[in-house]
């Protein structure tokens, strides 16, 4: 099965699966990546081939990937790797 361009709904349920079954690795996104050591709240809001929003106690945050993202399985992997580079 072919990987699904980072469109608007795709993007959608990239949120929805992250908000939903993982919520402490978009934490560990804000603390690690935003520079914010102190979350009580975390979620993923967009994923662009650019960046990934977060909305963080409230607050919008914006994380740039490290290259352009080029479809849905591109997205996967880089998040999957970006949480494995979180020490700890």
């Amino acid at each position: 099965m072919a990987a699904d361009p980072l469109t608007p709904a795709v993007s959608d349920r990239i949120c929805r699966h992250m908000n939903e079954d993982h919520g402490s690795a978009v934490a560990a996104y804000a603390r690690h990546y935003g520079n914010c050591p102190q979350v009580s709240t975390a979620r993923l809001v967009a994923v662009t081939t650019s960046w990934m929003d977060l909305e963080v106690d409230g607050q919008p945050l914006r994380i740039a990937f490290d290259h352009p993202l080029q479809d849905s399985e591109d997205a996967h992997r880089t998040m999957v790797a970006m949480l494995r580079a979180i020490p700890g």
